[in-house]
């Protein structure tokens, strides 16, 4: 089995892709963090929001971040569409010595209710599970956020 940071995944379901981000995400990752609405559930520490440089967060995500084991991200992507960047998909808060990471998934808005967070969640518990040596994944949502709440119920986490 390997470790969750061996390698950056590309994963493959139905209809969407979970792959590395690249130069070419940057025009929908910047519009993302520039969307109150996406973030309006979100805790306002994540990472995509803390940087103003996107060259800098590019850099980063596969960089520092990757090489210390805080977050792994991927672009989720349409099949159909594999250069279009729908959301981010998260893999953070991860603990070696406990088998355990989170994940975590955000979506542009007109994404939204398509079935694609419920779909990258499975996807990446799948992997987690079947190709890693992960135990425990832990999902989390503001109350409020009804959607993601549903989504993770869909994927038999407990709320």
């Amino acid at each position: 089995m390997k470790k969750l940071f061996d390698e950056i995944p590309c994963l493959e379901g139905e209809r969407i892709i979970l792959k590395k981000i690249t130069e070419n995400d940057r025009e929908a990752l910047q519009e993302m963090g520039y969307r109150k609405n996406i973030y309006r559930y979100e805790p306002s520490y994540l990472l995509e929001q803390q940087y103003t440089d996107m060259d800098q967060l590019l850099h980063d995500l596969y960089g520092e971040h990757f090489e210390k084991k805080q977050n792994l991200f991927l672009g989720i992507c349409l099949m159909e569409k594999p250069s279009d960047l729908c959301g981010l998909a998260e893999f953070y808060d991860y603990r070696d010595h406990l088998h355990m990471v989170s994940i975590g998934v955000r979506l542009r808005e007109q994404y939204w209710r398509s079935g694609i967070g419920t779909e990258a969640a499975k996807l990446m518990a799948d992997y987690l599970f079947e190709e890693t040596d992960i135990e425990i994944i832990t999902a989390s949502t503001m109350s409020d956020n009804k959607a993601a709440a549903h989504s993770l119920e869909k994927n038999g986490f407990n709320l």
